[in-house]
């Protein structure tokens, strides 16, 4: 077979659509919406990522959805399609929500707090399915060595945490400035007692 044939059938196979536009375009969308619907109900932990289960369901996810989102269709131009109607998707979803705050609110949820005035809320780990271990390492990832150091934990709707460290009580914080303020004017006066021993 003449080499010119070989190079325009392999162009064909790049470029050629194995699906309709059509269907090419409808897949991705609703692959979208179920996985954007599917991660609400499942909760903000698998966005967390807590341990190699939930990195290993996200992974595995994607795969899953790939030949749903292409069907049989292998070539670069169903590819590109797909992968533009995901992109524009997001896009119009992300400025709609962004016009209509309540919706956004609705629909991405609320914040958990996990520790209020460093205590635990148990309901709140047992409605995200956090352990106790887990909640311990997310802090100590964060630089925080214990509970005792926390004064509020908040897991938010895309899967990250705020932690609010304890600030010292207003009276320790006083006590320390007078403190340094005597230290200092300490040194001064023994320095002062110096120059006019010499």
């Amino acid at each position: 077979m003449p080499g010119w044939l070989v190079s325009n059938s392999m162009w064909h196979d790049i470029f050629a659509l194995g699906a309709p536009v059509v269907e090419k375009t409808l897949r991705p969308v609703a692959v979208y919406f179920f996985l954007v619907i599917a991660l609400r109900v499942f909760g903000k932990r698998e966005l967390a990522q807590l341990n190699p289960f939930d990195l290993v369901v996200l992974l595995s996810l994607s795969n899953t959805v790939q030949n749903a989102i292409i069907g049989n269709d292998n070539s670069l131009t169903g590819g590109l399609i797909g992968a533009f109607t995901l992109l524009a998707m997001n896009y119009t979803v992300i400025r709609f929500l962004f016009r209509h705050r309540r919706l956004d609110q609705l629909f991405e949820g609320k914040p958990t707090v996990l520790v209020d005035e460093g205590r635990i809320m148990q309901r709140a780990l047992a409605k995200e399915l956090l352990t106790h271990a887990e909640l311990l390492t997310v802090l100590h990832r964060q630089g925080f060595d214990s509970l005792a150091e926390v004064h509020r934990c908040v897991l938010e709707p895309g899967g990250t945490f705020y932690i609010q460290r304890k600030l010292p009580a207003l009276d320790s914080v006083q006590h320390h400035e007078v403190m340094a303020r005597l230290t200092e004017l300490g040194g001064k006066l023994d320095a002062l007692l110096q120059q006019k021993g010499a």
